[in-house]
């Protein structure tokens, strides 16, 4: 990973426009290729970034200091870098992954259990379908036949849209796999994650954590 802060400005061009005027921020450049730019606030949200597959080119000559982050569909960061205050990179090796709490670890198994859940003809091809950036709740494949990767999480927010989409990047260059689509399944699903997770093409399911245990019968209930 690397590690700059500097005075910069940011550009997006894409299917929206966007402008960062001068001021001091943290640019990280990960191991997978992603660039993100970061205030001092927001707490883990970047204020703009771009997510691999992306190529990174640094100017040289009369364009030192303009960085231009480009992905597969053509869109660009443009990062013009006024003055460097700090740049280091740094070996972080492969992460082992976040360890679920118990809720997510119970819904992925009981899901898996109950796959036809999502629909009539589904069935589990694998939990924790390991790939080279962490492993896959589930893969699956649907009444058709595609495959589905599936990732579960107890309250759905944008960090676990941005973890599906990777998986998706990854497991969509394998021919053996390809086309995979996405689903993103949460007891709870934040309004801004299942907006994204649908620019994305990610379908985005509630899971009712008590009818999957049995605790729920619907046929018994008042209301």
């Amino acid at each position: 990973m690397r590690l700059v802060i500097a005075r910069c400005t940011v550009d997006y061009v894409g299917r929206l426009t966007a402008h960062l005027p001068s001021a001091p921020r943290l640019i990280l450049v990960k191991a997978d290729g992603s660039v993100s730019i970061h205030a001092d606030d927001r707490a883990y949200k970047p204020l703009n970034w771009m997510s691999p597959p992306c190529t990174l080119r640094v100017g040289t000559g009369d364009e030192a200091g303009l960085w231009t982050v480009t992905n597969k569909a053509g869109e660009r960061l443009v990062i013009t870098v006024e003055e460097v205050l700090h740049d280091s990179s740094h070996e972080l090796g492969v992460d082992p992954g976040l360890v679920k709490d118990g809720v997510e670890a119970h819904l992925q198994a009981l899901l898996a259990e109950q796959i036809e859940t999502l629909g009539s003809g589904w069935r589990l091809v694998r939990r924790e379908f390991p790939t080279a950036i962490g492993p896959v709740d589930i893969l699956a494949r649907d009444a058709v036949g595609a495959t589905v990767a599936i990732e579960i999480k107890r309250r759905g927010e944008i960090d676990g849209v941005e973890q599906l989409t990777r998986y998706l990047e990854l497991l969509n260059r394998d021919s053996t796999l390809r086309p995979v689509r996405g689903l993103f399944a949460a007891q709870e699903i934040k309004p801004q994650a299942r907006v994204l997770a649908t620019d994305r093409g990610i379908d985005c399911v509630t899971l009712d954590y008590d009818a999957l245990r049995g605790f729920d019968d619907a046929d018994t209930r008042l209301f």
